[in-house]
């Protein structure tokens, strides 16, 4: 596995234009599972790092386990697992437009 270069940036990722989202339900789209969002949003101000996962996804652990080991506070939120609680997370990869777990802000 190779490093990426040191002038390796993210790229921005497409984000559907509300234009293009139906009248009838942006207020449905825009609020759905606000409040986890919120919270996270919350936590992200509070914290210098913040770690969101899920139980059973070991891509979390090993996150945590790279930020203690390199000697990195956190603040750690999980969303549930594979088999609940999918929905709440949707908000979240909505509004990150990241789809996989662990999110690092």
């Amino acid at each position: 596995m190779t490093s990426p270069s040191p002038d390796h940036r993210l790229t921005e990722r497409p984000v559907l234009d509300v234009d293009h989202i139906h009248p009838a339900v942006r207020g449905y789209v825009a609020n759905l599972h606000g409040d986890i969002v919120r919270e996270v949003q919350a936590a992200v101000a509070a914290h210098p790092v913040v770690v969101v996962g899920m139980g059973m996804n070991p891509m979390p652990k090993r996150a945590r386990k790279a930020l203690d080991e390199a000697g990195v506070s956190y603040h750690y939120m999980e969303y549930g697992n594979y088999l609940n609680t999918w929905r709440q997370r949707n908000a979240l990869k909505l509004w990150t437009g990241w789809p996989t777990f662990p999110m690092v802000f």
